[in-house]
């Protein structure tokens, strides 16, 4: 696992110090602590979870400087789908608080000397710190930022500084990214990084599959399709509960668990945010890893899974 170990201890109601437009559509909230204490550190690709309400958990990326002990930066995109989240963050102001939940980071920035960082809309959130720690570090690195249009790209001003290693690519003016112009020709010891919307993301996906393993590193917003039409009950056991469980054809190990009374903690229960990452201790089978966390590797190595989508065709036992 190259994964972070899940945080759950820092949980705390901070201060909205500012809430500004950072784009059309886009809200930028910098948080701290009331009493001005530092807040937990953080590493680049981490996230925080926004509790908006009893049933309302969002994850965003933290968008600012690690090296910034004081605030923590989250970047919103409203969006016209939004099952309540982004809607509930754009309606927050400056001098409210929020109770935020973190950090985890289930998208770690791997030492490389080279980095291509592509980014689309508000998927830009996650690469500013990135790109912070490789210009420390000394990499070579490069930064493609596409959109609808330059007003709805947040962060340009940050980014300018930048100068030629940013390269915007607002749709309105410059067409669509040059995906097999970027990727065509595989580049070994360059690391991808990549945040945006599904269709971006499947199609980079795509690309560098002729690239070396291990080249590409992406992080979604939503949830890969799933085909369930052929899926059948297992035997769950709980190693810590003592519980022998059965988890049936419509139902996710997450809500077997949690109507037998076993704490489980989740929040997009689609697979992104990785909250339900929990320890596999058997398996008697095959695990179907569904989540759109884990690389290849970590899904071969079976150490842990996401209980709110993924699956199991025979006996599993989990640290619960």
């Amino acid at each position: 696992m190259t994964t972070q170990p899940i945080v759950r201890e820092f949980e705390a109601d901070l201060r909205v110090v500012e809430a500004n437009s950072g784009a059309t559509d886009v809200v930028v909230l910098d948080l701290a602590a009331p009493d001005g204490t530092d807040l937990p550190p953080w590493t680049p690709g981490a996230h925080v979870d926004l509790v908006l309400g009893d049933d309302l958990v969002r994850q965003y990326s933290l968008a600012g400087s690690p090296a910034d002990r004081g605030r923590w930066r989250v970047g919103v995109l409203r969006t016209p789908d939004s099952r309540g989240g982004s809607k509930a963050v754009h309606e927050i102001a400056a001098g409210d608080t929020v109770r935020v939940r973190g950090p985890r980071n289930h998208f770690p920035m791997v030492a490389s000397p080279r980095y291509l960082f592509i980014a689309g809309g508000i998927g830009i959130t996650p690469m500013l710190p990135m790109i912070e720690e490789a210009e420390a570090a000394g990499a070579d690195w490069r930064l493609v930022y596409g959109g609808r249009s330059r007003s709805s790209m947040a962060f340009l001003d940050e980014l300018s500084a930048y100068g030629d290693k940013v390269t915007l690519v607002p749709q309105d003016e410059a067409g669509m990214l040059d995906l097999d112009g970027l990727l065509g020709t595989p580049e070994p010891g360059t690391l991808v990084y990549t945040c945006g919307p599904t269709g971006l993301l499947d199609a980079i996906e795509q690309r560098c599959e002729a690239w070396p393993s291990g080249s590409l590193h992406l992080e979604r917003f939503a949830a890969k399709a799933v085909d369930s039409s052929g899926d059948e009950e297992f035997e769950l056991v709980l190693a810590r509960s003592g519980l022998t469980l059965t988890v049936p054809a419509d139902k996710s190990v997450y809500d077997v668990c949690k109507a037998a009374g076993v704490s489980v903690v989740g929040s997009c229960l689609e697979g992104v945010c990785g909250t339900c990452e929990t320890e596999i201790v058997e398996v008697d089978g095959d695990v179907d890893h569904r989540d759109s966390l884990l690389n290849d590797d970590e899904k071969e190595a079976n150490d842990a899974m996401m209980i709110c989508v993924s699956r199991c065709s025979g006996r599993l036992t989990l640290d619960l």
